[in-house]
This record gives C-alpha cells, structure tokens and sequence, in this order.
C-alpha cells in the first residue's frame, strides 16, 4: 500500500516535469522550486493519512477532499462538484430536481440561506434569506464543506430532514421539512388593480425570456391592449442562467449594454448588449428587489436601472456578483471556478455591494384606521344639489387587490409607482 502511495507521489511530479516549465533554466526563481516541494509534501501527507488514519479511508475520498479544500478556499462559490453533485447542478438549471428548494452558501462554517425558492418546502416552512442552518438532523454543520451540507439536506422524495436555524434576534429553533420533487415554476403572472402586469420570476432557468413574452401578451389580451405597466418581482431570487438575465433584460430595452464579465486578463472581457426593440415600448417599469435577489436577478435590475429604464424599489439585494465557470471532468464529475465578476453598464460592480434600490420601501403590515370623523359627505347633507351627470354612466369599476397582495407592502407601493408614473407620462404627452 505505501509503495502504491509513493508511486502516485511520483506521478504527480513527473506529470509537472513533465510540462514546459521542464525547459526552465537551473537557476528557477523560488516560487517554482517551492511548488515542487509544496506537492512532495501533498504526496507525503496523503500517504501519512492512508497509512495512519483510524479509519480506512480511500484514495478518491482523500484525492477529491483536497481538490474541493483547493476550490473552496478561493471563494464561496468555487467548489469540487462529484458525479452526483454535478448531475443535481443541471437538473437545477433546467427547472426540475428534488430536495428542499433553497439556495444555499457558507459564511463562517455555517450554512447561510440565500434564498427560499417559491412553492417549495424550504418556502412553505418559512425560512428566510438570511437566516444560518447550524444543524442538519441534529448533526452540526461547522466542520462541513457547502457540498457535503448539501448533501445531507437532499434525499429520497417523501423522507423528512429537521434543520436547526438561526435567526439574526431570535433564539435557535428546529425545522422539519418533506423532501419533495421541485418542479419550478420560474414565471408567474398576473394582472393586478385592473391594468398592472405582475410578473413574478422565482429563478432564471431556461427559457424564461419566452415566459414573460407569453405573459405581456396575454395581459393585452386580458386588458384590451390597455395596461399602466409592469411590476418585475425578483424577491428571493437566487439567481440562474447567465444568458437568461440578459435576455429579460433585452426585452424590456432598446439599445445599449446590459452587463459585461471582466476576469484578471483584460482581453477576456465580454460586453452584452441589448437589440432594438422594447417589448412595453416605453411604459413604466418597478423592479421589486431585496436581501435575496442574487446574480441574475442583481444582473436585471442594475441594467434597468443604470439605463433609467425602471424604477428598483424594496431593499439592498444580495451582491453576489461574480461568475462562476464549471468545467466538466470527464467521469470525475466537474469543478465550478470563479473566472469573473459582473459589471453593470455604469461600471458599478455588483460584488459584495449589490444593487441599492433607488426607493427603499421595507416589508411591513398595514392596518386600517378608523376615521374620527362622522364619516358624512356632501351627498349626504339635506338638500345638498344633484350632480348633473350623475346618471349619464357608472364609474368603471377597477379589479381590486387580493387579501394576499394587500398583505405585501412592498408590491402594493411598486403598483402605486406604476399608476403614478403612467398618470404623469399621461399628462406630459397630452399638454
């Protein structure tokens, strides 16, 4: 065993020899030499582990362990991405896998909550982006790789796993949550207050810019051609398809760049840019954004909003800002490596800084307010003069909102927004 160790102790190096560094001349500079040393001291160290580990342990767990220690100490999001970890990657991008349906990172060893993916358990359970998972089924996640964690949470469709979390201000407390099948449903739409198209995107899967195309067509329809504008909701939405970001964001512009990918070499520098043609021809926009829009949903709102095309209401987005590449590895499962980070079209970096709304507008509860008044009008006042038109036609009657939307704050403030800025458009075309 230890002789079959130290011949792939040798193979490593030879492999490295091997390569053009091999023409360096005798007198390399101290990086290189420490290079080599640095992998003899690999090889030295695996071999220890094999040999004198408690436990029998093989060569790809300890092999795949040090490449993922590798990634992972880059950034949050580069990682080591086994056979089945890899395969649970793509279903996610096509919209379809199965565990809890959260996006999930680590922050100081712990398991942080990007966000809930709508209709899922991890959303039906109420956690929130923000909130920390200490504990996977009573076993603690400090010692854990992302990957690993992960792992525990998924599982056999129908099995229950409890999370233990915590919450900035609250005490720790335990979660049991149903493993489903996640079938996303990425694009949601309705018409609300009458003539506002509500578009709700809970993640940027494929074909998403379809969606939303089908979504104005049929609120036309619905409205008889005559809507105020749209709300973009991208609330708690961890992000996606690169590709997908900057084709939503074409939709709704004209001209002009959306978002450029800029590595360490300045040649590798990708610009994306939008084609003529607005899908709204210029009516008013809101994007409602908060703590849990991440990547592409931040990729969204930062071209809107550097171009003036819409209004971002709600709260400080996530700032995840970076882009990851992942590099199949044949049989051996892929890595996924940071490569660049996301620039908006002003230049504006999203990483660690994320998009500022331009109206912030928290989360909060209305309630209604009894008047102190004796709740009379004019109508009402004896021998008070008829209006003339009075019965020449009733008012329209707007659709009213939902129980659900007056519940939501935030939405009802970006419906608000909309009407209002349709009114004053409305106004200045007309003088």
């Amino acid at each position: 065993m230890q002789t079959k160790i130290s011949f792939l102790s040798a193979a490593v190096l030879s492999m490295m020899l091997a390569s053009p560094l091999q023409a360096a001349p005798k007198n390399q500079d101290k990086e290189e030499v420490d290079t080599y040393e640095l992998l003899n001291l690999f090889g030295e160290v695996m071999e220890r582990a094999k040999i004198s580990y408690v436990e029998e342990v093989s060569d790809k767990k300890l092999i795949e362990s040090a490449i993922n220690g590798m990634l992972v100490s880059l950034d949050p999001h580069s990682s080591y991405l086994d056979e089945q970890s890899f395969k649970y990657m793509s279903e996610q991008t096509s919209g379809k896998f199965g565990g809890l349906g959260i996006e999930v990172t680590m922050e100081n060893s712990v398991v942080k909550v990007v966000s809930p993916i709508d209709d899922t358990p991890a959303a039906k359970a109420g956690l929130k982006p923000g909130d920390y998972i200490t504990a996977i089924d009573g076993e603690q996640v400090m010692g854990l790789t992302l990957n690993e964690a992960v792992d525990k949470m998924r599982g056999k469709v129908g099995t229950k796993v409890k999370l233990t979390v915590r919450r900035p201000n609250e005490e720790p407390f335990d979660v049991t949550l149903k493993r489903e099948e996640i079938k996303i449903q990425s694009v949601k739409s309705d018409v609300k207050s009458g003539d506002v198209v509500y578009i709700r995107i809970s993640s940027f899967s494929e074909n998403i810019d379809k969606m939303i195309e089908k979504a104005i067509k049929d609120a036309r329809k619905k409205t008889d051609g005559k809507i105020a504008g749209v709300v973009l909701d991208v609330r708690n939405n961890p992000g996606g398809l690169l590709d997908q970001a900057v084709s939503v964001s074409d939709l709704f512009l004209d001209k002009g760049e959306i978002v450029s990918t800029r590595s360490r070499n300045e040649e590798d520098t990708v610009k994306y840019t939008a084609e003529k043609g607005d899908i709204i021809k210029g009516l008013p926009i809101v994007v409602l954004i908060n703590e849990g829009s991440a990547s592409a949903s931040e990729i969204v709102a930062g071209a809107l909003q550097d171009h003036h095309r819409a209004i971002i209401m709600g709260e400080k987005s996530f700032g995840k800002g970076s882009v990851q590449t992942v590099i199949p590895l044949g049989k051996y499962g892929a890595m996924r490596l940071t490569t660049a980070r996301y620039y908006t079209p002003s230049g504006r970096s999203i990483q660690a800084k994320g998009i500022e709304p331009d109206i912030e507008v928290k989360q909060a509860k209305l309630e209604v307010v009894e008047s102190g008044g004796f709740g009379m009008t004019e109508a009402e006042l004896k021998g008070a003069l008829k209006n003339e038109n009075a019965d020449d036609k009733k008012a329209d009657k707007k659709e009213q909102l939902s129980e659900e939307d007056l519940k939501d704050y935030q939405l009802m403030r970006a419906i608000d927004m909309v009407k209002a800025l349709r009114l004053y458009t409305e106004n200045g075309s007309s003088k």
